[in-house]
């Protein structure tokens, strides 16, 4: 296996939170642009080098996935401003990685036999499980993690869940679904700028600061299709999730969001768990 390569998705993922916290005056609306101009480009430049077949059909449905993405996206924005980048990414993983395996099982089929669907239930257990261990907060200085907290994010992550599930529901290359979807996620952005009436973000600095965000998370998704098709889908995914860990560690080092005594190794044990989940 090509460990280097199995990796550069988890990484290019793990550091959007990251880059997006640090630019100075950044905002959902900044971040989601950002985003969505990076990623396209990423799209743009591959499409050029691979030049891969592209049916009009698949292109529209691949806009459509990928405007979905969108929703999850800015569902994970908004919650960094809300509750910090630390707490978000484990929750908002466990929720793509719970409704991803419920959507392969039951829509999908991808569960043969009974020791698949022992296997799968574990796998899940485990993740709810690690998922709720990392909302633990005991410090008064941290914020709270609330109910409505965790419905905005698995609310949002809905369109994470039709953007993963999409290239099972077609039949294409990845290559060729790559831009199309790239362009959808800029278009969802700029929809929800004009629908949010944020349209100053369009010249805002720091918007343009955060296509470095969206550089990272073309370049993950883009590497995750060539380590998919080098290490196989299962070692690719597996690998790709090592992001949450990137993200949560880098929120709580990089960003600030100390955490101390009991909230910090129930955020550490739940961060295994969702692991362990998703290997299993």
């Amino acid at each position: 296996m090509n460990v280097l390569l199995a990796l550069l998705p988890a990484i290019g993922w793990g550091i959007i939170p990251l880059i997006v916290r640090k630019v100075k005056n950044s905002q959902p609306a900044n971040q989601i642009l950002g985003v969505g101009i990076g990623a396209t480009l990423v799209g743009i430049i591959v499409t050029i080098l691979q030049h891969p077949a592209m049916d009009s059909r698949i292109f529209i449905l691949s806009l459509i996935s990928g405007a979905f993405w969108t929703i999850g996206q800015i569902g994970q924005f908004i919650s960094f401003t809300r509750i910090g980048v630390s707490k978000t990414m484990p929750i908002s993983t466990g929720f793509q990685l719970v409704g991803n395996t419920i959507i392969g099982a039951i829509i999908f089929g991808e569960w043969k036999g009974i020791n698949q669907y022992v296997l799968g239930i574990l796998a899940l257990i485990l993740i709810i499980v690690g998922v709720a261990l990392t909302a633990v907060s005991k410090n008064s200085d941290t914020e709270k993690i609330t109910p409505r907290d965790l419905l905005f994010l698995l609310f949002t992550s809905v369109g994470y869940w039709i953007y993963s599930a999409f290239p099972k529901a077609v039949t294409a290359s990845a290559q060729s679904l790559f831009l199309p979807q790239m362009i959808g996620i800029l278009i969802g952005a700029v929809l929800y700028i004009i629908c949010s009436k944020q349209t100053k973000t369009f010249t805002q600095r720091a918007s343009w600061l955060d296509v470095l965000a969206g550089l990272a998370f073309g370049i993950g998704a883009y590497t995750y299709i060539i380590s998919a098709q080098a290490n196989g889908v299962t070692s690719a995914f597996i690998y790709s999730q090592l992001s949450v860990i990137i993200s949560t560690v880098g929120g709580m080092t990089i960003l600030g969001e100390y955490k101390h005594g009991k909230e910090l190794v129930s955020t550490l044990i739940g961060l295994v768990l969702i692991v362990i989940g998703a290997v299993i």
